[in-house]
Formats: C-alpha cells, structure tokens, sequence
C-alpha cells in the first residue's frame, strides 16, 4: 500500500496562486541562491515560513506583499502553501544546501 496525499480544493484560488508562484521564482535554479541568501542576510531559519513573510523575502519575486497574500487565505489554504513551500525548500540540490546549512538546522 502506497501514501496518497489528501487532495484539499484550494478556496482562494487566486491569491494562492500569486504566491505559489512567487514561491516557484524563488527556487528557480537560478534565483534559489539569491533568495538563500537574502534569509541568511537577515537571520533566518529557512523553515520558519512565517518569519519569511513578515521579513518581506518573498516580496522581490512577487511584486506585492506576500504575508498579505498569504493572510487572506484560508487556514487550510495557508497550510497547504506552508507543505508547498517546505517541498520546495527541500528540493534545493545538496551541494547548495551544505553551502546554507545553518539555515537549515533546526536549532
């Protein structure tokens, strides 16, 4: 038996859409560096989604302010673009992620 993940209907399709893609820029191969190390410029672990938002890191890839966005979604929606992000976190290739490791530590 293999895991199948919940399929959950996005509510405000819209702004998670905006920030999703703000999101995917972000971990574009090219930019990905750039972005780590903007969180690593301000002092931030790179799990701590939030913190993110409210640094305005997201902000460049984006054009607009991205805690905004992600406050008018709905809790399951805001959920779901925290799982989004963290996979994407986690896709970083291993070399660029060594580089950051203390971004990636847990403490």
């Amino acid at each position: 038996m293999t895991f199948e993940q919940a399929v959950i209907k996005v509510e405000k399709e819209k702004e998670f859409e905006e920030l999703k893609a703000a999101i995917e820029r972000a971990f574009q191969p090219e930019a990905v560096e750039k972005f780590l190390k903007r969180v690593q410029s301000k002092g931030l672990r790179v799990r701590d989604f939030d913190a993110i938002l409210s640094k305005k890191i997201l902000d460049g890839e984006l054009g607009a302010n991205a805690q905004n966005l992600h406050r008018v979604l709905t809790v399951s929606d805001q959920a779901q673009m925290r799982e989004f992000y963290l996979s994407k976190l986690e896709g970083v290739e291993q070399a660029l992620r060594h580089r950051f490791k203390k971004l990636y530590q847990y403490y």
